[in-house]
């Protein structure tokens, strides 16, 4: 039996009873973007608030970090957005070169949060930046954006990442520029460029970036360890032109930070073809899993790819994003489609689909991340066109529920804020006395 995610659940009377206060400020930073600095949703933070999650709204007419209050029992409060100083775009079709679908960036990790520094750190695709913001340790949901926007070595970025210590942050671009580029961060005065850690892919790419045309970028992510970078990049089969999906990988110089000059592709084994979003592989430095649009997921094991694997899911979509969850030791593969997929991963590096949770009452599902409360993990879930986050509570092995369908859409328009159907990414940040 396959579980649904029940009732949908909108709190219409929270939303329009919620104070909308507007500040009369702007910002032009780069001369990408003029307008308000931030919004505020709500004034004053839930006294149960232990953390906050965040998203970007990703428009061409300027990106802003929104941030909603998660409180005890797991549930989300909007609270705040700020502007990044740039501004969002959109993948454009292959066929017509226009844009195309509601998944804008097509990657995971457009917005991405270090608990070790109360660093958070967002792509900027329509103006090749990224913006870096300090956290609030008290208030989470109030961000101060550190130095301007720097270039982020490339076209299209779509995905950044923090290092362990949170003291360095790579992007990953996809567009006619495609390739990494890291960064020191300066707590003062923002993001600063590390030498010798702009890598180049060969990808024959456009700006803003072609999907379905092949080699698409989809993530960026440090190894456990930090001395590797990895960045996933979709092929394409059969083609034209005919293109093998891989993970790459650089060597990470421990005395200053540099990249190693060339990157080791790791293909994946027979039938995985589309590594997208992936997650490291809980007690191990070298594997990862992948979601992958061409099968299910894949496994890979970047010791000597013994224990590296696809396993074929009758998906309702794509599964395009992952996600792992300490409380129950499993991991989260999400169906574009309108689905979620629990997934069990044992010594072996074998894995298999615990549960599948369906979508009944949502056109479908993206961007996914999860956070760890006292008592419990929840995960939060882009949705419907990327007009609401779904909330699910995840109380065990097989047992995750739906627990809340938060409007975001209506706030966001109420308040003057642009937004469409472009809003990517999803991190979270929870407070250290939780």
């Amino acid at each position: 039996m396959i579980p649904s995610f029940g009732t949908r659940s909108v709190f219409l009377a929270l939303l329009f009873s919620a104070g909308i206060q507007n500040v009369a400020s702007t910002i032009s930073i780069s001369g990408h973007y003029k307008g308000k600095v931030k919004v505020y949703l709500n004034t004053t933070a839930s006294s149960s608030s232990v953390g906050s999650a965040y998203f970007i709204t990703n428009e061409p007419t300027g990106n802003y970090v929104v941030a909603a209050d998660i409180s005890s029992d797991g549930q989300l409060t909007l609270r705040s957005a700020y502007a990044t100083g740039g501004i969002g775009s959109h993948v454009v079709a292959a066929a017509t070169g226009v844009t195309t679908g509601p998944d804008g960036l097509n990657s995971q990790g457009a917005i991405s949060v270090s608990a070790a520094s109360s660093m958070l750190a967002t792509v900027n695709a329509g103006s090749h930046t990224v913006s870096l913001f300090k956290i609030d340790e008290n208030d989470s949901a109030n961000l101060t954006l550190i130095g301007e926007p720097i270039s982020s070595g490339g076209h299209f970025p779509t995905s950044v990442a923090f290092n362990n210590a949170g003291d360095t942050v790579c992007a990953l671009n996809g567009g006619s520029i495609n390739g990494v580029s890291c960064f020191h961060v300066n707590q003062t005065s923002g993001l600063q460029v590390i030498p010798n850690t702009t890598r180049y892919f060969p990808l024959n790419q456009t700006t803003p970036a072609t999907t379905g045309a092949g080699g698409t970028v989809g993530q960026v992510l440090f190894s456990a360890d930090n001395t590797q970078l990895l960045a996933s990049v979709k092929g394409l089969l059969p083609g034209p032109p005919a293109l093998v999906g891989y993970i790459a990988i650089w060597d990470i110089n421990e005395s200053d930070r540099s990249l190693s000059e060339d990157y080791m592709p790791i293909t994946p084994p027979e039938n995985g073809n589309n590594p997208f979003g992936f997650t490291r592989i809980a007690g191990e430095n070298s594997a990862v899993i992948a979601a992958d649009t061409n099968d299910g997921f894949t496994i890979f094991d970047f010791t000597d790819g013994s224990r590296s694997s696809s396993v074929d899911v009758n998906t309702l979509g794509a599964i395009c994003w992952s996600s792992y969850s300490p409380k129950t030791g499993n991991y989260y593969m999400i169906d574009a489609g309108g689905a979620v997929f629990e997934v069990n991963i044992d010594s072996n590096l074998k894995g298999s689909v615990v549960q599948q949770y369906n979508s009944t009452n949502m056109v479908g599902l993206f961007d996914g991340e999860i956070a760890s409360l006292q008592n419990n993990d929840f995960l939060y879930i882009l949705a419907e066109n990327f007009s609401t986050i779904e909330v699910m509570s995840l109380n065990g092995p097989g047992k995750a529920q739906q627990i809340q369908s938060l409007d975001v859409a209506s706030r966001l328009t109420a308040a003057g804020i642009p937004i469409s159907s472009s809003n990517q990414g999803m991190a979270t940040f929870v407070k250290s006395n939780n």
